[in-house]
């Protein structure tokens, strides 16, 4: 018997490491996630700092009504619709193409070379990022701008021009993650079977021909999750990003929901408004998550639950 006891003892003791690990995130997590959850309560109140959080009149869907309903609130929602759903077209396939072109190259030192440049800007901090955006566009030194007079062409207003902010944003962005990105397709691609691809060579298929039939139905779980977590952040724009982009000129199709929320809760502190404005946001996230899930588990059988 105490023999068992020892040998339960030291069970018990080898988890502590595993155990110390997961406790700085979970941590983390309940302090910075779960706690802060409470303050959702604000979207139902006319808050008052002299009353407090609870003791603030109740005003019901007041604040959801008057987001949804004032013109200045449905230009806002209709941007971050637009810059989401611009972004996923574009963001999501190119990481998947990267990955099945370097898969088919043979040359190593070509392919680790490749990997190291596309997945290097990923850890450019957003306002290094923002800031080298502008130096490169500027009217009169931006190199972009200097290219583009070769040409006979510009100089181009590229953070004056409305029209062009949204494409600014977004193909920043795609060069920005598009190689971090492509990295769990890489790995999806090293577990293809190498006999169906010998089979495929032996049946006479092409290269095209191999990727489309052998590689992209391996990995077309991977994809398809990757899809349904991308479509749930569609609506999640970054404000830190779309903020340092933001100018009076771009402003009719730079303001989205994150930085709506951040004037009116933080600069205006109509902090009741703005919660409900953030607690929209997070509502339709999560339903075009469910939606999405439940339409791929019927079509591909493939789902996050």
């Amino acid at each position: 018997m105490k023999v068992k006891a020892k040998n339960k003892n030291r069970v018990k003791n080898s988890n502590w490491q595993f155990w110390a690990i997961i406790a700085v995130p979970l941590i983390y997590a309940i302090v910075f996630a779960y706690i802060p959850m409470g303050g959702v309560i604000l979207a139902f109140k006319d808050y008052s700092i002299r009353k407090g959080i609870w003791g603030s009149d109740w005003v019901g869907l007041r604040y959801f009504k008057q987001f949804l309903l004032s013109p200045s609130s449905s230009k806002v929602i209709i941007n971050t619709l637009v810059l989401g759903f611009y972004s996923l077209l574009a963001s999501f396939p190119i990481p998947i193409l990267l990955a099945v072109g370097l898969n088919e190259v043979k040359a190593v030192k070509f392919k680790k070379t490749v990997q190291m440049i596309t997945y290097a800007p990923y850890f450019i901090s957003t306002v290094v990022m923002v800031g080298m955006l502008m130096q490169m566009t500027d009217l009169r030194i931006g190199i972009i701008n200097k290219l583009l007079g070769l040409f006979g062409v510009g100089p181009v207003n590229f953070f004056g021009d409305v029209d062009i902010f949204r494409s600014l944003y977004v193909w920043s962005g795609v060069w920005q993650t598009a190689g971090y990105s492509a990295i769990i397709y890489i790995a999806a691609l090293a577990g293809v079977s190498p006999e169906l691809k010998e089979a495929a060579i032996v049946d006479g298929a092409s290269r095209l021909q191999r990727i489309w039939h052998v590689d992209l139905p391996a990995i077309r779980p991977t994809v398809v999750t990757m899809l349904i977590f991308a479509c749930g952040n569609m609506i999640n724009i970054g404000f830190d990003k779309v903020f340092l982009m933001q100018n009076s000129m771009n402003l009719a199709k730079s303001e989205v929901i994150a930085t709506f929320v951040y004037k009116v809760g933080l600069v205006n502190a109509d902090y009741g408004f703005s919660t409900a404005a953030g607690l929209f946001q997070s509502l339709v996230s999560f339903i075009m998550l469910v939606t999405v899930n439940q339409i791929s588990k019927k079509i591909t059988e493939t789902s996050l639950w």
